[in-house]
């Protein structure tokens, strides 16, 4: 690991917290607006779905998962980790691609995870594993295919989402190595070196040594699960950079999304006929 090779490693501490600080390029006003339409198209999509919400996933935190889109016989799930930079949003505001999915034969499942900095991003890592350690084990119970797991996430769920496609965990919850069988990042931070020098940092605590660590482009292994990294076209560049950088490393598709932004890209995934739709299917489809 070259300690000095950051993403955005040359720039000073103003230009890292414009690279990164999706929010304030939004504007509070559309910010809010998605924010609100994050709900509002989730509560839309899951109304009438057949499924099984607030289900427990980790004892030790206590901490639920909802399942939606479930059939007659075992499906394929798409497992969504929420974004928010770690200390906000929750599986109410992440199901907006539910009801599409079950329309095409697939299952949802949207887990919480505790919020920094009430927990570390160690712990929040750990939970959002034991989600799919959850579905590998008491998937089929509620009709989801344990054989065919695929998770994605949004910008801080980008991250966790990279965490699970990492090597090294599965094998202490007892799972196999291929456990998640493809996977499709939104917006991620795959290497958290940038965000010791932002304002992000105040709720994570990150030391270099320890963003390191937590790094799905400094952890990855060797093992390479099917992926389309999906990133918006005017998004944040730090994000931008970011998902080009781990694209070159873990190979798999670069997706960046015309006309769409940090925020607004995996609202996407509500229509069908939409670009990242139509690649999240084919990438279930494949398996």
């Amino acid at each position: 690991m070259d300690e000095r090779d950051w993403p955005g490693r040359e720039l000073s501490d103003e230009e890292l917290d414009v690279a990164y600080n999706v929010r304030r390029k939004a504007g509070e006003e559309l910010f809010g607006q998605l924010m609100v339409r994050y709900r509002a198209e989730s509560d839309k999509a899951v109304e009438g779905l057949p499924g099984a919400p607030g289900l427990v996933y980790d004892e030790a935190s206590g901490e639920r998962l909802d399942v939606w889109g479930t059939g007659d016989a075992p499906r394929p799930v798409f497992v969504f980790v929420h974004g928010g930079y770690w200390k906000a949003l929750s599986r109410a505001d992440s199901a907006f691609m539910a009801g599409m999915l079950h329309e095409r034969g697939v299952a949802t499942v949207v887990p919480d995870y505790t919020l920094a900095p009430e927990a570390t991003l160690e712990e929040i890592i750990r939970q959002v594993r034991a989600s799919i350690a959850w579905v590998w084990r008491h998937g089929r119970e509620h009709g989801l295919d344990p054989d065919r797991i695929v998770v994605g996430g949004s910008s801080a769920g980008g991250h966790l989402t990279g965490m699970t496609m990492v090597e090294g965990w599965q094998e202490a919850l007892g799972l196999p190595a291929d456990v998640v069988k493809a996977a499709m990042p939104f917006s991620g931070l795959f290497d958290l070196r940038p965000l010791t020098r932002v304002y992000v940092n105040e709720w994570l605590g990150l030391d270099v040594a320890r963003a390191a660590g937590l790094s799905p482009a400094l952890v990855a292994g060797a093992r390479r699960c099917p992926a389309v990294i999906t990133v918006a076209e005017h998004d944040g560049t730090g994000f931008v950079e970011q998902s080009r950088r781990f694209h070159a490393q873990w190979g798999g598709e670069l997706l960046t999304v015309p006309e769409r932004d940090h925020f607004d890209v995996v609202l996407d995934l509500g229509d069908p006929e939409s670009l990242v739709s139509r690649r999240l299917l084919a990438l279930i489809q494949a398996l």
